[in-house]
């Protein structure tokens, strides 16, 4: 009876500190939101007052106007195209800085943090950041929408490729060294074959980001359907906005179908 109470004893103070742990947790999550709240200025009440003119402008935008859309067909192709061209650029970028990247992989601690730190440079500007930047540089059209989602891309593949390398089974990497194995050959024949799925798998997903993300480089002279967008806007051609909306959205189903399926394929294979 005695030790059982210096137990109950023992173990109230751990269950004290358990709940002023939760309650001082939930305090500092609601104190945080309601600072933030005040930052971004949240107002149900602005949001209500707007709901009218944001009713107005959808008005206007139907019915959307079909007859443009033989002329947004190239823009279109060329969104496409960018897209394309900005992932495959990204993806020859990022594959060699992601080794350097891999904790397990990379000997020199300076180069590791080094890599590290300049994929996290990278990823941290926005795209139409660097489509401004590379609009100065290299003027309007595609190709600088082509340079920034490359740059930005480099940035996100390269943080992932190297966090896949990280998770591999070292036994095949030590088997191969312990052969006398090149480092090229180690790379090749023992890390290639754990990583490719899950870095195919990432190389899609990231088609589709840089998809949605080409339509949008346009507002700032990178070309494609964005620019179409923009303009109609700027000409209050609201019904041109919706059809130039509806193209876009159907570009990102299609290509997010099609990933689906070539991800659920390639899972599956690699299942078997």
């Amino acid at each position: 009876m005695t030790s059982q109470n210096y137990q109950w004893v023992g173990e109230r103070p751990r269950g004290t500190r358990g709940w002023l742990t939760t309650g001082a947790v939930v305090l500092i999550v609601l104190w945080t939101l309601n600072w933030s709240a005040q930052g971004a200025q949240l107002s149900l009440g602005e949001l209500a007052a707007g709901l009218p003119q944001i009713g107005d402008f959808l008005s206007r935008t139907f019915p959307p106007d079909l007859s443009i859309l033989p002329r947004l067909l190239a823009p279109a192709v060329e969104t496409l195209q960018i897209a394309i061209w900005g992932t495959l650029l990204g993806v020859l970028l990022a594959i060699p800085l992601s080794f350097l990247a891999a904790r397990n992989l990379s000997r020199n601690r300076w180069v590791f943090h080094a890599t590290r730190q300049a994929l996290n440079f990278t990823r941290s500007i926005n795209e139409l950041i660097l489509a401004l930047i590379f609009v100065s540089a290299v003027g309007l059209g595609p190709f600088p929408g082509v340079l920034a989602l490359a740059l930005h891309g480099l940035g996100m593949l390269g943080k992932f490729f190297a966090e896949s390398i990280e998770e591999i089974d070292q036994g095949p990497i030590e088997a191969l060294q312990a052969t006398g194995a090149r480092p090229l050959q180690v790379i090749v024949f023992g890390v290639l074959p754990q990583v490719i799925t899950a870095w195919i798998a990432v190389i899609l997903y990231r088609f589709e980001v840089n998809l949605r993300s080409a339509t949008v480089l346009g507002m700032v002279g990178a070309g494609g359907l964005g620019f179409e967008l923009v303009s109609s806007l700027k000409l209050f051609k609201y019904q041109e906005t919706a059809t130039c909306i509806i193209v876009i959205t159907f570009m990102v189903i299609v290509a997010d179908a099609i990933s689906s399926r070539l991800r659920a394929a390639i899972q599956s294979g690699s299942a078997h």
